[in-house]
């Protein structure tokens, strides 16, 4: 049985993010092909034996509801512990940072009638394959009132603390005027030991749409690749029923990545391919990020560009960005114009 309560804040608003989730939270951003962002903190924690989780949306959360589902495909659905979906009863005024006190007391019940004595609070913007018995372990050899996970002295905004700790923090929030335990972490004036413990894998923080894009793009690196999805903690996700990708004759595809479903007939270069995606005949796709259901048209130029889920480029269309500013086209963009930035 776990120690350890897993608490995922998915209330945080990212301006920087705001092409990819004007429609959805930012914990239900498309990743690497096939998954979301939140796939991977919620496998880091059941592949740590966390078996209770907690999940505190914010808003536009029909998305993410609709691809964690009961918690299946993360073997959450449970009858005793399991998977806990905590939308807000209201919305704090508070703009508040990871590990809102004000959005855990509407749900304070939850915290008191959980057997587990520690409790890990974690973002869900963070992409990376991280131990986390191992940072918990850490925790009680140092006997730390929290611990700030880190990754090359940055923080991941993911902390361990006992669950006792927590409700007393909660409870004591309008005297004590701390918002958040991310803000009693940064703050100076207190008791508490506050440690560190540094995970050394690869780290991703998606905060703009450029770490988007840069970080997508390094995924068609092998190293990279095996540091995020090695094969002893594998990252689940929603599971969805697609053929096979259907290439024709025509079609070359090089050093991508080209999830089910997707019917090719033009040329993909360095790119990443979600399912169900179509690419029409004498198109031409380098670096770029096409989410589920796009459709590319015939005879189209893309460069530097990421299409959000069911775009459609007309036939003959040319777009392109840069590495350092992708062109964005936002959910269901119907795009006929030619666009070079």
């Amino acid at each position: 049985m776990s120690r350890l309560l897993g608490v995922i804040d998915a209330t945080n608003v990212i301006n920087g993010l705001q092409d990819l989730s004007l429609n959805r939270s930012v914990a239900s951003i498309p990743f690497a092909g096939r998954y979301r962002f939140i796939d991977f903190i919620l496998s880091n924690m059941v592949n740590s034996g966390v078996d209770s989780i907690a999940i505190f949306p914010k808003h536009q959360y029909r998305s993410l509801m609709d691809h964690i589902g009961s918690g299946k495909n993360w073997d959450l659905d449970r009858k005793k512990d399991g998977l806990f979906f905590f939308p807000p009863y209201f919305e704090p005024n508070e703009n508040s940072t990871v590990g809102s006190f004000a959005r855990f007391e509407q749900h304070l019940d939850y915290f008191k009638r959980s057997h587990q004595d520690y409790v890990f609070i974690a973002n869900s913007y963070v992409i990376t394959n991280i131990d986390i018995e191992e940072a918990l372990a850490e925790h009680l050899i140092h006997d730390h009132d929290i611990t700030e996970l880190v990754n090359h002295s940055q923080s991941l905004d993911m902390y361990i603390l006992k669950k006792s700790l927590l409700i007393d923090l909660i409870e004591d929030r309008k005297n004590s005027q701390f918002i958040s335990v991310a803000d009693v972490v940064t703050q100076p004036l207190h008791n508490y030991k506050i440690g560190s413990y540094q995970h050394n894998g690869y780290t991703a923080t998606m905060d703009s749409i450029e770490a988007y894009y840069r970080h997508s793009m390094k995924l068609l690196d092998a190293s990279v690749w095996n540091q995020l999805f090695p094969t002893d903690r594998p990252v689940f996700t929603k599971v969805k029923d697609e053929p096979p990708t259907r290439y024709s004759t025509d079609a070359i595809v090089t050093n991508s990545m080209v999830a089910n479903g997707a019917v090719i007939k033009g040329k993909v270069d360095a790119s990443i391919i979600s399912r169900a995606v179509k690419i029409g005949k004498g198109s031409h796709v380098t670096n770029c990020i096409v989410m589920q259901k796009s459709q590319i048209g015939e005879g189209c130029t893309l460069e530097h560009v990421i299409l959000d889920k069911d775009v459609r480029v007309l036939d003959g269309v040319t777009l392109k960005g840069s590495p350092d500013k992708p062109l964005v086209l936002r959910k269901g963009t119907v795009r006929e114009m030619a666009v070079s930035m």
